[in-house]
């Protein structure tokens, strides 16, 4: 671990010694094929200006990449003009893009003109139902009640979405439950879905031979790919700025439909994709390697373990002596164990996103800060059982032979209940192990982004690739602190009691 940590650390002054007095330029992605292209294509182009660049890619939905940008996480990402007006800043009426910039403008961002395509959401439909029922506009729809209609959990959600579609056309299907994107196109390959909200640039509409109908009442608003990007950019890098405005009307739909493609239906990773498209239609010469196999689990599991091994530490830093008090104290540690079991009981997404919002920050510290807090019922109640359960005639001796309350937590009580206390860490770690896979949401790495990404791409091979170690992982820990109990808890405590 130290050499591993030297070379991390040299690594790194290396880099810094290389790159310094270029501007740093922080790109990010939603966690979608297209966004991640998109942020691969700007990460290049602005590497090519001159500029250290980090992108932050898979930042999950567009609330968490747009509240990044406001607080300066990230710089620039892809964004699109429908998602704007009519998601982001649904209630300021913005009727035309003069009045979207100065929205923009209050704010500290600027906006690009259109990169040469709109990803517009639509309605798709397996060809052959629609061919055998003459359907070809959203309009065709209403006499046909006996179709099954689906939605995408965020079209649902959407102001400009179902609800709104639905009253519209005066659909006749019944609210729809929403489903993840990806399986929405799984349901209209397998059948069990006849229509349903597609992307028109997304890949699996000509892999699946779905018939987009005609919005003939033209409900869908104009969804055009712009940068986004903060105001500041103009004066911390204006040579790299001009370069990716230079990206302005340069990506076709087609070229993005086959960009999707290439990387959905051929397994083509983001980063060639991007750099295809650069060296073949705009003259660059990016250079690309491939992570290997190894080389991903090797950041994965770094990235899982600093999430797992700092939440830990800090859970038992802070539950232990919890615990101490809970047990000297009934009337405090009635109120500890309260409110560590509330905490416990707060879904670990939804608590992520609370901490997003009040953190302001997205990556490995409100993960930390998450996993954390869910570290520390198992520790703080093993810790209070352990002290509470020792023999009264115990803490009777002690005080006959005058030991202080210290020296007899030190030598007598912790000791006596290191075996619970070890319980409760090992139960934490492993808890922590588990949970710290939710961090891919949110853009903290480890192999919850591995498991994201092949959520997103429905593939099984990257789903296992995050699972699988996840669960050695998970089994290793507990494995570790088996050993570690022989080391920890005293003989006589390990002893099977006499029969």
């Amino acid at each position: 671990m130290c050499i591993l940590a030297f070379l991390i650390v040299t690594t790194g002054c290396q880099r810094r010694s290389a790159d310094e007095g270029k501007p740093l330029v922080r790109v990010g992605s939603k966690a979608f094929i297209e966004g991640v292209v998109l942020g691969e294509i700007v990460t290049d182009v602005a590497r090519s200006a001159g500029a250290r660049v980090e992108h932050r890619s898979w930042l999950g939905d567009t609330s968490k990449t747009w509240n990044a940008l406001l607080v300066g996480e990230i710089d620039v990402y892809c964004e699109y003009t429908g998602t704007l007006r009519e998601e982001i800043l649904s209630g300021e009426g913005l009727r035309d893009d003069a009045a979207l910039q100065e929205s923009l403008a209050k704010r500290g961002l600027r906006i690009s003109r259109s990169l040469g395509f709109s990803n517009t959401y639509a309605i798709g439909m397996r060809k052959k139902i629609a061919q055998e029922n003459n359907i070809r506009t959203i309009s065709d729809l209403k006499t046909h009640p006996e179709l099954h209609f689906g939605v995408s959990t965020a079209f649902a959600e959407r102001g400009d979405g179902w609800k709104g579609l639905r009253a519209r056309y005066g659909l006749p299907f019944s609210d729809a439950q929403g489903l993840d994107h990806t399986l929405v196109y799984e349901a209209l390959k397998a059948g069990t879905l006849d229509a349903a909200d597609v992307y028109t640039t997304d890949a699996e509409v000509r892999q699946y031979d779905l018939l987009v109908l005609d919005d003939d009442m033209h409900y869908f608003p104009s969804y055009d790919a712009v940068l986004l990007y903060r105001a500041d950019l103009e004066e911390r890098a204006p040579k790299v700025l001009k370069a990716l405005l230079g990206l302005e009307g340069a990506i076709s739909e087609d070229a993005m439909r086959e960009m999707n493609a290439r990387d959905k239906v051929e397994g083509v990773s983001e980063a060639r994709v991007a750099a295809d498209f650069l060296n073949k239609q705009l003259g660059y010469h990016i250079q690309v390697q491939d992570e290997t196999l190894f080389q991903r689990l090797l950041a994965r599991t770094l990235e899982h373990l600093l999430l797992v091994v700092v939440a830990l530490v800090l859970g038992v830093l802070a539950a232990v002596p919890l615990g101490i008090l809970a047990a000297r104290r009934p009337w405090l540690g009635h109120m500890i164990l309260a409110v560590v079991g509330a905490v416990q009981t707060i879904p670990a997404l939804a608590l992520l996103v609370l901490l997003v919002v009040v953190l302001e920050r997205l990556g490995a510290f409100p993960a930390i800060v998450a996993l954390f807090c869910y570290s520390l019922l198992p520790i703080v109640r093993n810790t209070y059982t352990g002290l509470h359960d020792i023999a009264p005639t115990v803490r009777e001796s002690a005080d006959a032979l005058g030991l202080s309350s210290f020296t007899r937590l030190y030598l007598i009580d912790l000791p006596l209940a290191s075996r619970s206390i070890l319980a409760g860490v090992k139960t934490a770690a492993v808890i922590t192990v588990g949970n710290a896979t939710l961090g891919g949401l949110i853009g903290a790495g480890g192999y919850g982004l591995t498991i994201l990404i092949g959520l997103n791409k429905n593939d099984w091979h990257l789903l296992l690739e995050g699972a699988l170690p996840a669960m050695a992982l998970a089994l290793l820990v507990q494995g570790l602190f088996e050993a570690a109990e022989r080391l920890v808890v005293p003989r006589g405590l390990r002893l099977a009691p006499a029969r």
